[in-house]
């Protein structure tokens, strides 16, 4: 197989693919970029021409050029099968239409996995483990080139989806480029607000903001290509928005406003309603857990130390988190678990020494 651009998802893939076992050959616009992903583990460095005639090349470069490049290589690898991971796929597929490209061989793809950090040195090869690899073929991709790129995403642990292009675009609007969006939007009321304002920040709002951190450039790229299916996502969530604030003001003038309340508890309830949808553990339907909190000193070992209390008391961690007090040498860890489990672990950690909180 054959890499184009060895960025964090074209980096991780290589390492991935090479622990597997398979050969992997680099490149890049930048030789030093390709240089570091190799010295890192990812494959073998090779310029334009030496790469050897792959069956599969995997374009991953910025969704901005990613067509042009994958018309390349369709025309410098008259036999190989062809995809990309972009995060969007209709303006790949128009750009290529327009220049003809051969589709036969051609087949995006998208890996749903990435981290606030990017390049290569962020790369990682169980960056792709249990998270979804949507494939989006047209009606003139062959089976060959579905199935390699089939067979790469499984090797390197994804759960294939097939989706039209439209329909790819459609979903990544509202499960990842609109939430990014709210996020730094959120995340931008921070920059003016006081110290003291800003001090009171709890894990909610790290969870709101937290991909936040994200590439300002390659999030304008990643919009400029999906920009009808977010403005659409946009457009409900604005009016959602004005029905909210409509209600705002009608309770600051007044305080019985008929209807006001109905119209934020209904949006409340609306957002309860779309979180219970979001897959839960490994795919699997939503599970409702139980939640433990343990006072646990701001101290080296002490996290290490619950842990192994929670496992000593056969207890399954479901999901983790961990906030910091304000002003004071403590965290509040959140323990999720089932339902089943919670007495027997709340018990249990109070006889190894550790506080309950709520």
């Amino acid at each position: 197989m054959h890499l184009l651009g060895t960025g964090l998802i074209g980096t991780s893939l290589g390492l991935a693919l090479t622990r597997a076992g398979h050969e992997v050959t680099l490149e890049d616009i930048s030789s030093t970029n390709a240089a570091l992903a190799r010295d890192l583990g990812a494959g073998t460095a090779a310029t334009a021409g030496t790469a050897t005639d792959p069956d599969l090349v995997v374009v991953a470069t910025p969704p901005d050029v990613t067509a042009a490049c994958v018309a390349v290589a369709l025309e410098r690898w008259p036999r190989a099968m062809v995809t990309d991971v972009a995060s969007v796929k209709g303006a790949v597929i128009d750009g290529l239409r327009s220049r003809g490209a051969d589709l036969t061989r051609f087949c995006g793809s998208h890996p749903m996995a990435g981290r606030e950090r990017s390049g290569a040195v962020a790369g990682r090869h169980d960056l792709f483990h249990g998270r979804a690899w949507v494939l989006t073929p047209t009606a003139e991709t062959s089976d060959r080139a579905r199935s390699l790129v089939t067979e790469v995403a499984r090797t390197v642990g994804a759960q294939v989806l097939t989706l039209e292009p439209t329909d790819h675009d459609a979903a990544v609007a509202s499960v990842s480029h609109v939430p990014q969006l709210m996020a730094s939007l959120v995340a931008a009321r921070l920059e003016d607000l006081a110290e003291s304002s800003v001090a009171l920040a709890g894990q909610g709002l790290r969870d709101v903001t937290r991909i936040a951190a994200s590439d300002p450039h390659l999030w304008t790229q990643i919009l400029s290509g999906n920009a009808g299916a977010v403005r659409d996502v946009l457009a409900a969530l604005a009016a959602d928005l004005d029905a909210v604030r409509t209600a705002l003001d009608a309770l600051e003038s007044d305080d019985d406003a008929p209807g006001a309340r109905g119209t934020l508890a209904r949006t409340i309830a609306a957002g309860n309603a779309g979180h219970a949808r979001i897959p839960g553990k490994h795919g699997a339907a939503p599970t409702a857990y139980t939640t433990v909190r343990v006072l646990i000193p701001d101290e080296p070992g002490q996290l290490g130390r619950l842990f192994a209390d929670v496992g000593q008391t056969g207890t399954n961690i479901e999901e983790f988190h961990l906030d910091h007090g304000l002003g004071q040498a403590f965290g509040l860890a959140e323990i999720d678990v089932v339902p089943a489990a919670a007495a027997a672990l709340a018990e249990g950690l109070e006889q190894r020494g550790w506080r309950l909180h709520g």
